[in-house]
């Protein structure tokens, strides 16, 4: 996911965006846990996206 993309949506919308990203990693990191994880680079780019996410909240002054 492009930053430019998450500058155009809605504070609502990063904030729900935000959600789906942070039960992926969960999800990955069980994943990883059981040895069931083929890709790991996967749990570092949904990382990645999260910090976008939270930079772009944090920019418009709407981080929790």
């Amino acid at each position: 996911m492009k930053a430019s993309e998450l500058k155009t949506k809605s504070v609502a919308d990063l904030q729900l965006e935000l959600l789906s990203l942070t039960k992926e990693q969960f999800g990955l990191r069980m994943k990883m846990a059981t040895q069931q994880l083929s890709n790991n680079s996967m749990l570092s780019k949904v990382r990645r996206d999260i910090a976008r996410v939270k930079t772009i909240l944090c920019e418009r002054g709407a981080a929790k």
